[in-house]
């Protein structure tokens, strides 16, 4: 479903005219720009701050020369999963150690101290390893791509540029979320609009990855730190 298709269809609930283009005459027709302002922050609202959607998330790998400590994030980095740990290549058992205090980092480069299995930061828009890893080691990590939206130029962007981008999540989602956005902003009843939003925006994340197993005969997810491996003892 394209930009366009969304706008003409929350036009049609908000009581606005369906246009023929969102972006022919932006300059003056202020309700589309409007309309794009409001598929632009709802976009990028879904995207970044409900879930870490498997869409979205993609890997990194950083090599090793035996010298670099400090490597830029990727450009399309938006931020670390919740759940994100550094893994070199040299050790799969067990990740390098986070530091969120960038003074204890500092003090601890001060000190001249490492963790055995090494230590990552983040600050000044780049990804911090300690100590550098030997040429051919590599860290990996995972990440929420920024971009969620599909241009028709090509590749991805975090902004809509022509009638015809898409979505890379469910168009109806954004549908949804436009139109009680936009009723809210012109003070119009949106309660409903937005309940119902809610509603579709909580089945798609409960959708988006499995349930971890927590009882039963098959491996058990990463997410289970506790759990009984065996089927549950009936009467």
């Amino acid at each position: 479903m394209s930009l366009l298709t969304v706008v003409r269809d929350v036009s049609a609930v908000v009581g606005v005219a369906a246009p023929a283009s969102v972006f022919a005459a932006l300059g003056s027709n202020r309700t589309m720009f409007e309309m794009l302002g409001c598929a632009n922050e709802m976009a990028q609202r879904i995207a970044y701050d409900t879930r870490d959607w498997t869409t979205l998330r993609t890997t990194a790998n950083l090599v090793g020369d035996d010298v670099t400590t400090a490597f830029n994030l990727p450009a399309n980095y938006k931020r670390m999963l919740l759940n994100t740990n550094v893994w070199r290549s040299t050790s799969t058992q067990q990740p390098m150690v986070f530091f969120s205090d960038t003074d204890e980092w500092m003090q601890r480069r001060a000190a001249g101290e490492n963790d055995a299995w090494g230590e990552w930061t983040i600050y000044g828009g780049q990804i911090h390893i300690w100590p550098a890893m030997t040429a051919g080691v590599t860290a990996s990590f995972t990440y929420l791509d920024k971009n969620p939206i599909v241009l028709t130029s090509g590749g991805f962007g975090d902004r809509f540029q022509s009638d015809t981008d898409t979505f890379r999540l469910d168009e109806r989602l954004l549908k949804l979320g436009m139109t009680f956005d936009w009723k809210m902003k012109k003070g119009s009843p949106y309660a409903e609009d937005m309940g119902t939003y809610q509603d579709a925006i909580n089945m798609a994340m409960g959708h988006d990855k499995p349930a971890p197993i927590i009882v039963g005969r098959r491996t058990l997810s990463s997410y289970a730190r506790i759990a009984y491996p065996w089927p549950v003892p009936t009467p």
